[in-house]
């Protein structure tokens, strides 16, 4: 499919999903060739502004924890949930919690207690080696993450085009990571069915303004980012909305949604 054919697919894909959620903006949309950074999709006034990355930095959270040795494989480590933890997720997070769960159910807590093991040093220099966003993880120390860790709504900050580099960069292994760390995050990031015949690892984001460790659900961004394979073709892209009222399901599966709807059918 040509890019302007893909483009205007693409933005009639958007334009009916998004009719349910009419009081939600794309702020950037974007898709890309992982090999060649050719753009297929390009929509939105704000792929350079950089916002929180919300959960989606558990992509780069698993790198390092596979890389270092903190995560071993699928199952392992199983941690507990202990009381004080954020369970703001319900049962769902009040359970042992492996690293297939944590990334399938966005399991906070353990994000947390991946970042700590790594200690501080090591993890400010993963942020800084992997050049996420503007690097920047001075808000909150690892050793007492508290309620929020620097991805959610401190200091770490990330735009569009930068999360679309980081995509690349995976899907490329241009990271300073093992291939062990590359393979486990695939697995774990896998959104377990084929769309349109694509292998497709990503992980959804829900955030908000501000630094102030208090989410508005009013202004939530959502976030979808990840990479998609079929055959020798692989892309990688990156969605970012934000709502203006709270809505239901939240921002990040919404974005997810409407961005497995842009993925070509076909490989013209």
């Amino acid at each position: 499919m040509c890019k302007r054919a893909l483009q205007a697919t693409a933005a009639a894909v958007v334009f009916v999903l998004s009719a349910p959620f009419a009081t939600a903006r794309t702020l950037c949309t974007l898709m890309a060739d992982a090999d060649s950074g050719q753009l297929l999709v390009q929509q939105g006034p704000a792929c350079s502004e950089r916002v929180t990355p919300a959960s989606t930095f558990k992509l780069a959270i698993s790198l390092m924890g596979y890389d270092a040795g903190v995560l071993k494989d699928a199952a392992e480590p199983a941690l507990p949930y202990q009381a004080g933890y954020p369970d703001w997720a319900g049962d769902a997070w009040r359970r042992d919690i492996t690293p297939t769960t944590w990334m399938r159910d966005s399991v906070f807590w353990y994000s947390q207690q991946v970042v700590k093991r790594l200690g501080q040093e090591r993890f400010a220099h993963y942020v800084k080696a992997f050049e996420y966003g503007n690097a920047d993880v001075s808000a909150v120390p690892v050793d007492e993450p508290g309620q929020n860790g620097v991805w959610v709504m401190g200091s770490l900050r990330i735009s569009a085009e930068e999360q679309l580099a980081f995509m690349r960069k995976i899907v490329r292994r241009q990271l300073p990571v093992s291939a062990h760390a590359y393979d486990m995050t695939a697995g774990i990031s896998n959104y377990g069915t084929e769309v349109n015949g694509w292998t497709v690892h990503g992980k959804t984001g829900t955030g908000s303004p501000g630094s102030d460790h208090r989410y508005d659900a009013n202004h939530a961004y959502g976030w979808y980012v990840g990479w998609a394979t079929r055959g020798a073709r692989r892309l990688a892209f990156v969605r970012l909305i934000q709502d203006a009222q709270a809505l239901k399901p939240n921002a990040g599966l919404r974005a997810r949604q409407e961005l497995l709807g842009l993925l070509p059918t076909t490989d013209q």
